[in-house]
């Protein structure tokens, strides 16, 4: 039994006797550190437990989950949770030598699973078992990442229920559904664009650092550092991190909507976007792309949707996207393969 498998089985424990009462007065899980040093985030038993409710009531039912995410982040140990309170102990999918053979061990009802875009393209690219086994799930949460909207197509083409979520460690996770609040989440957006927070799912703090819980919890509120809109029905639109907002040459470009578009570039098959201190310009968009486009054909697919000044000043080829373990892209990773080389002036 690897190390993985001997660690989330001792989460597992745990989490069940912390749901039960004992132990810490809270569940601490670490964000991502995408971005830089992680925090270590403070979820209330009674957080946890609105989150796993608000889900079940979204999605029609509960029943066991497994689990291929990290246990240690907060989507990892929220199928932990939710599985232990419809009654289940979570199937760990790294016990398994494969996706199907996990499957094959749960119990007779409805199944979830939880991932990340890179793992379900994972499954949809090899087909096979896995795909078969993933369409009997009654749903898949996928999270943690821009979802392309091709590969969501392909995957429910399959007879996969796939629902969209956004939220962070601070909301226990995912908080709101195919772009709706979940039952008792408040959705806002700042004079500044800031997506706004609030309701029983919210964190009480990060350990240790009052200042930057401070900061981040305002009046009841969760102030994210996410930039976004809501439509007339309430719908949130997620235009990516408020520091993704690329300033280049006076012009403020969406770097996710612009690594969106790449994504749809059939000879790309993932892409994201940066952006990077430049002298001339004061930052220039950065691409990384896994795929056969050239630097050209790149600026040209962004401007035949988007205004010209969107497009990526440079555009660099990978043969992956580098990703932390819980499957988000490594940022700090892929700054550190930008040069000065090969910039469009």
């Amino acid at each position: 039994m690897n190390d993985a498998v001997v660690r989330a089985e001792r989460t597992v424990a745990a989490m069940a006797e912390w749901l039960a009462g004992g132990g810490p007065e809270h569940w601490v899980v670490e964000t991502s550190g995408s971005t830089g040093r992680p925090k270590r985030v403070m979820l209330s038993r009674d957080a946890m437990r609105a989150s796993a409710a608000a889900s079940a009531r979204r999605v029609g039912a509960s029943g066991q989950w497994l689990l291929t995410l990290p246990d240690s982040y907060v989507a990892g140990a929220n199928v932990i949770a939710r599985s232990l309170l419809a009654g289940h102990e979570p199937v760990i999918a790294a016990a398994y030598e494969s996706f199907a053979k996990a499957t094959e061990a749960m119990a007779e009802g409805p199944r979830f699973v939880s991932m990340v875009p890179t793992q379900l393209h994972r499954i949809v690219e090899s087909g096979g078992d896995d795909l078969a086994a993933l369409a009997g799930f009654h749903t898949l949460l996928l999270g943690g990442g821009p979802i392309d909207p091709s590969l969501r197509s392909r995957a429910e083409e399959s007879g996969v229920r796939v629902i969209a979520t956004y939220g962070s460690a601070e909301t226990c996770g995912g908080c709101v559904y195919d772009a709706m609040p979940l039952d008792g989440v408040g959705i806002a957006i700042g004079t500044d664009g800031r997506v706004r927070i609030s309701g029983p799912t919210l964190f009480d703090g990060y350990q240790g650092d009052p200042v930057q819980t401070a900061t981040a919890l305002v009046d009841g509120w969760f102030l994210t550092s996410d930039a976004g809109t809501l439509d007339e029905d309430g719908r949130l639109r997620v235009l990516g991190r408020l520091d993704d907002m690329v300033i280049t040459g006076g012009v403020k470009v969406p770097a996710a909507l612009v690594a969106r578009r790449l994504r749809e570039h059939p000879a790309v098959t993932a892409a994201e976007t940066l952006g990077t201190p430049d002298e001339e310009w004061g930052q220039r968009l950065v691409a990384f792309v896994v795929g056969d486009i050239g630097a050209g054909a790149a600026r040209d697919w962004v401007a035949a949707e988007h205004p010209r000044s969107w497009a990526p000043r440079q555009v660099v080829t990978l043969e992956e996207i580098p990703l932390l373990a819980n499957g988000k892209p490594d940022r700090q990773a892929l700054l550190a393969l930008v040069t000065s080389d090969e910039v469009e002036r």
